[in-house]
């Protein structure tokens, strides 16, 4: 080993020097068999990492030869992995030990172990890409220089030395490295580096494989000499020599339209020779070695050598499938302009009716195949690309030569059909096994079409159907008639053909016969069929609704039984996956004939509670299941009547679940949406009404205070339909929920205030006789009191307590006053005086945290309401607290009143008052997301015949003063309580009163 060295450190830094013998201990630990030698070594190493000279001394210990192949082996990992990310620190790392790793690592290219050379070639590459030119200057030159004693030794003499062989294919792949390294490099210095690469060594490179592809003929491959090590080693040669020409090219290619002008010719030159010669010698290679296999097939050898030459053979070949493939990607139309491109893939093409013309034992995936898989799809996929330039005709409307007969698109389109996309036998074993299973691999997989040779001739037969439809379709058509076969196979390759053959735009999806050959193989369950014909149709059902296409009208005779089938399918599903594509399906459907699934709503959820009740236990089911109901019944919007008995066992079933969660959640979200659809909560036809859940409801709204936002919206829904008949059944009962809700400690002040939303919304939806005494008896009046009067809770909380306590006056204000004096009685300690002081206090203190114009008048008229019932406790504060409130609610709202048309019986309208101050529109909050259903326009109408929007505020003050004044009588009204007003203040109201 080097001896240690300690080079000069800054001054002041400490830094601790490795020892190499400890080193080399701690890598001998490393490769040992012993964990716990190997567990201590690794903590050892990690620390020894930070040490100056650690890096040169693992280098060191990998290459030198009398070290144990298992320590070296270990020393060139630990350094590949570590020692890159560290390259340019100072701390571990000198100059000299820079240099002596770039020449140390260029003494291993005859290095005879896997591990170690492999290893050396990610690191060389690596650090060039960091060291050259600028500090690696002379490294491509050593490299070519190797390479070019070596190409001398093995091919200018008849001697043959291992060794030369062993450093040529070192050198070759370590050269091909390289290149891969810095084609990758974006930046300018990179970019200029590759290129000055690419002008150096193409010419020298492309005269090398000129040379060594020579040795790779018909007199030198013949079955006699596949066993030959020499013939192996040419071709391997050749291979990776000829990767390294594909490197610049590929990236010559990619770059042509950024370099130069005066090089520019010469590059394109470049390219075209490459791709010339290369289209020549795969037809001439490709023949040679189908020949020479079939004649290997006749002897039945299974020489070991032999089949490693084949193994080479075959990978040579398809490297230049890549590098077609790769120019076609880069630039689809540069590619078919390329000189022979047309013959080139024609040629492919060629081999493939060529494979299926044979027996099938021809083909498989192997590199010791006639017709190796993966050689035949790179033609394919070459193929298909290369179709979208080869239309009828060109852009222009003329025709184009390059376009394919009708007698080659038929024959193509059989083989396709015939030999290629039928199952191969470990296809249809996965399938027997696992067929749901199989077909969510086989689309997870999608992308790997272009490696698979089924998947891939589907797409080119699509791509065939989608420019030469006028061929195709006759055939497709006459296929489909086949469905009454008893194949699952043949039934899943229609369905999915279907499916594409619409997506792509091949054919109308107002084809009655696509739809009643979908809908027939999602439905039958006989003989010949199984569930993965049912999914590939269900998926196939949706890529053909979800097009532009698409008409309803062709589609609703299939309707009924589509959605019923899919909704089975989701119980028969055995994996989420399934589950969630069949759902999807369904929502497509619902989605796209929406305004067509009321007349069949019923006959679509019958099969619902079957459904559910052999569900069992798979929770992912039921809950899809009921989202997928919620969809449907958002489709029905109000036109149906039947939704209790759609809805009310399967929303018993899920809120009955316990402990299993998902499915409360989604229950509770299919029932707000039937009542926001429905048009009664009655019973229709003797089904279960809606109604029904109403004490569920008001359990929920006691215990269940994870989902109170979505309860309260259900209680305001059943309010919105029928809170007159709602009161009358569970006032009592409604009204103590609420107060068990409320009194709860768990419970957010968000739901808090929407229960306080709630109140107010259900004092204006039915007659204070069904909900005052029934507030009174639960005790929630009372508790709101206290709370208010209490004045801790959030001022959001108390502003709302407010709003509720003026909407109830508003209302009824002699029932207000009833809720006020029997709750003085049930408080202890609190006469009814000190009542009304305490709640006005708050009443008035709150009143600037109002922002809303509506909000700030609903308060101004509840306490309107309540100076004309005479109270002294309120006319006390008129003067001063009552007259400043009411000439800001004047100032900061303008409103006319418009002439009522009607006659005067007519209740008020949001119409006969034209407000200044507000939006035609609630805000979105009050609609809760019910827009396009029933429940928005019964949201609507409270909202148009608020008072708040209806009367004017300057006559309803008026009226009610007067009555004030009457209840005290004029002389005591003006004395106790007009006297005492501001003169200032008084005149403004009495203006403001004057323009009613």
């Amino acid at each position: 080993m080097d001896a240690p060295r300690r080079p000069a450190m800054a001054t002041g830094v400490n830094v601790e020097h490795v020892s190499p013998t400890e080193l080399y201990e701690v890598m001998t630990a490393a490769s040992s068999q012993n964990p716990s030698q190997v567990q201590a070594s690794s903590k050892r190493l990690k620390e020894m990492l930070e040490m100056f000279g650690t890096y040169n001394a693992l280098h060191e210990i990998a290459g030198q030869r009398t070290v144990p192949l298992v320590v070296r082996q270990q020393a060139i990992i630990q350094f590949k992995n570590a020692a890159l990310n560290h390259w340019r620190s100072r701390k571990v790392l000198n100059d000299e030990h820079r240099v002596r790793i770039r020449n140390r690592s260029l003494t291993l290219l005859d290095e005879e172990d896997e591990t170690i050379s492999h290893c050396n070639e990610l690191v060389v590459a690596k650090l060039a890409r960091q060291d050259f030119p600028s500090n690696w200057a002379n490294l491509i030159n050593d490299l070519v220089n190797v390479i070019d004693q070596n190409l001398q030794k093995r091919y200018g003499t008849t001697s043959h030395n291992p060794r030369d062989t062993l450093m040529l294919r070192r050198s070759v792949k370590l050269l091909n490295k390289i290149l891969k390294e810095f084609a990758s490099i974006k930046m300018l210095n990179g970019v200029k580096t590759m290129s000055n690469l690419v002008n150096l060594l193409y010419p020298a490179i492309y005269r090398y494989y000129s040379q060594m592809s020579t040795n790779i003929s018909s007199s030198t491959v013949t079955p006699d000499t596949l066993s030959s090590p020499r013939l192996h080693d040419d071709i391997l040669l050749a291979h990776l020599i000829y990767k390294c020409m594909l490197k610049m090219t590929v990236w010559l290619w990619n770059r042509i339209d950024k370099i130069p002008k005066e090089e520019v010719e010469r590059n394109r030159g470049w390219i075209q020779e490459l791709f010339q010669s290369s289209a020549i010698q795969l037809k001439t290679l490709t023949e040679l070695r189908t020949n020479v296999l079939l004649a290997v097939m006749q002897t039945n050898s299974t020489d070991p050598r032999a089949q490693r030459t084949v193994d080479v053979f075959t990978r040579h070949l398809r490297v230049f499938g890549k590098f077609f493939r790769r120019l076609q990607q880069l630039s689809p139309a540069r590619f078919v302009a390329l000189s022979m491109c047309s013959d080139l893939i024609l040629f492919y093409w060629s081999q493939v009716v060529n494979a299926t013309s044979g027996p099938t034992t021809l083909i498989s995936d192997s590199n010791q195949a006639v017709y190796p898989v993966r050689f035949l799809v790179q033609g394919m996929v070459l193929f298909k690309e290369s179709l979208a330039q080869w239309t009828p005709t060109r852009r222009d409307g003329t025709a184009n030569e390059n376009s394919l007969s009708k007698e080659f698109i038929e024959t193509a389109v059989g083989l396709l059909v015939t030999r290629f996309m039928p199952l191969n036998p470990t296809d249809l074993e996965n399938w027997t096994n696992d067929p749901e299973e199989w077909v969510n691999v086989e689309d997870r997989e999608n992308d790997l079409w272009e490696f698979e040779i089924r998947p891939c001739s589907e797409r080119v037969l699509m791509q065939l159907s989608n420019q030469y439809p006028q061929f195709v379709t006759p055939l497709l058509e006459s296929t489909f008639k086949q469905i009454t076969s008893n194949y699952p196979l043949i039934k899943r390759r229609i369905a999915w053909l279907i499916g594409k053959w619409v997506s792509e735009n091949c054919a109308s999806p107002n084809n009655p016969r696509i739809w009643e050959i979908l809908v027939h193989l999602l439905q039958d369950r006989g003989p010949g069929t199984d569930y993965v014909v049912r999914l590939t149709a269900a998926v196939a059902l949706k890529d053909c609704l979800d097009t532009l296409e698409f008409e309803a009208s062709y589609f609703q005779p299939y309707l009924p039984t589509a959605v019923s089938e899919l909704i089975r399918m989701m119980g028969e599903a055995d994996t989420f996956e399934s589950k969630r594509r069949i759902d999807y399906s369904l929502n497509v459907v619902i989605k796209q004939v929406k305004e067509l699934i009321v007349p069949f709503i019923g006959t679509i959820t019958a099969p619902l509670p079957t459904l559910w009740t052999e569900a069992g236990d798979q929770w992912l089911f039921k809950s899809s299941l009921l989202v997928t109901m919620s969809k449907l019944i958002e489709s029905v919007k109000g036109q149906s009547t039947s939704l209790g008995g759609i809805v009310v066992p399967l929303v018993r079933e899920s809120m009955s679940a316990g402990a299993i969660t998902n499915l409360d959640d989604d229950g509770l979200t299919l029932w707000l949406t039937a009542l926001h659809n429905t048009l009664t909560v009655n019973s229709v036809n003797g089904a279960p009404a809606l109604s029904e859940l109403f004490p569920l409801a008001l359990e929920l709204l006691s215990n269940n205070f994870d989902l109170l936002g979505k309860i309260i919206s259900t209680i305001e829904a059943y309010c919105l339909v029928d809170a007159p008949g709602v009161l009358q059944a569970f006032g009592v009962q409604l009204f103590t929920a609420f107060l068990v809700a409320l009194k709860s400690e768990t419970v957010v002040l968000l739901n808090a205030a929407d229960m306080m939303r709630a109140l107010n919304l259900l004092v204006q939806l039915a007659p204070s006789s069904l909900w005052g005494e029934a507030m009174h008896t639960s005790g929630l009046f009372a508790h709101i009191t206290k709370t208010l009067i209490d004045g801790e809770a959030s001022t959001l909380l108390l502003a709302e307590q407010i709003l509720l306590f003026s909407r109830i006056a508003l209302a009824d204000r002699q029932m207000f006053l009833q809720l006020i004096s029997a709750t003085a009685s049930a408080l202890p300690n609190v006469q009814e005086p000190r009542l009304y002081d305490l709640m006005l206090d708050q009443w008035f203190g709150k009143f600037d945290n109002m922002s809303e114009p509506r909000h700030r008048k609903l308060t101004a008229m509840g306490i309107a309401s309540l100076a004309s019932t005479g109270r002294p406790e309120v006319l006390h504060r008129l003067p001063v607290e009552i007259f400043n409130l009411w000439i800001d609610v004047f100032y900061e709202i303008k409103e006319a009143q418009v002439a009522n048309t009607q006659d005067d019986s007519s209740p008020p309208s949001a119409n006969d008052l034209r407000r200044h101050w507000e939006l035609e529109e609630a805000p979105a909050q009050f609609y809760q997301n019910t827009e396009g259903t029933p429940e928005y326009d019964r949201r609507k109408a409270v909202y148009d015949r608020d008072p708040v929007r209806t009367m004017h505020l300057g006559t309803f003050v008026a009226t009610h003063i007067r009555e004030a004044e009457a209840a005290c009588g004029p002389e005591l009204f003006q004395a106790q309580y007009l006297s005492k007003a501001d003169p200032t203040v008084l005149s403004q109201i009495q203006v403001e009163l004057a323009r009613t």
